[in-house]
């Protein structure tokens, strides 16, 4: 298999496999210009907090500006408030070519609020999230996991289980590739 190559996800077909992970303060709209320029297959926003989408903020509004960006856009949330992320799922699908659910960061002031990698304590929890997060929206939805919250809770395969269930299901009723 060749090290670069096209890839799929959803009916989203990326020009290589070369993604732009998100990082906070680095993967701002100047940077991922840059990135596309220099040919990665998709770009990521900043993750944003689900919960500053649904309430307006205007900082938040600033972090997914993508104005004149070169599709596909990938826009990752995070939050633990499964209502917060259906609305900010919603409101990103305008200019998300792929939704991204961030289930990993393990930073103190993400996980203090139970979101982030804290979601794998609460398997139930976090498969209802993307669960409700994939049912609210068009565009394809990918999740960021760890393989745990530690080592007494490895999780990752239970909820990447969980996930390839709601994939199948979402692909069987909501739309086809």
């Amino acid at each position: 298999m060749e090290l670069l190559h096209e890839l799929k996800i959803g009916n989203v077909i990326l020009e290589n496999n070369i993604i732009l992970a998100p990082m906070a303060g680095v993967t701002d709209r100047a940077f991922r210009l840059i990135c596309k320029d220099y040919g990665v297959g998709a770009v990521c926003t900043e993750m944003v907090s689900s919960k500053a989408i649904m309430y307006g903020d205007e900082k938040t509004k600033l972090l997914l500006n993508t104005e004149g960006e070169k599709h596909p856009i990938i826009v990752q949330i995070f939050g633990s408030d499964i209502q917060a992320m259906k609305v900010a799922a919603k409101y990103v699908e305008k200019i998300a070519d792929i939704i991204d659910i961030n289930m990993g960061c393990p930073a103190p002031k993400v996980v203090k609020n139970g979101d982030g990698s804290k979601l794998l304590l609460n398997i139930e929890k976090a498969t209802k999230i993307a669960k409700e997060v994939v049912e609210a929206v068009q565009k394809p939805v990918t999740v960021k996991i760890r393989k745990g919250w530690d080592n007494n809770h490895i999780v990752y395969e239970e909820l990447a289980k969980n996930l390839e269930d709601i994939r199948n299901s979402r692909n069987n009723v909501a739309w086809k590739d």
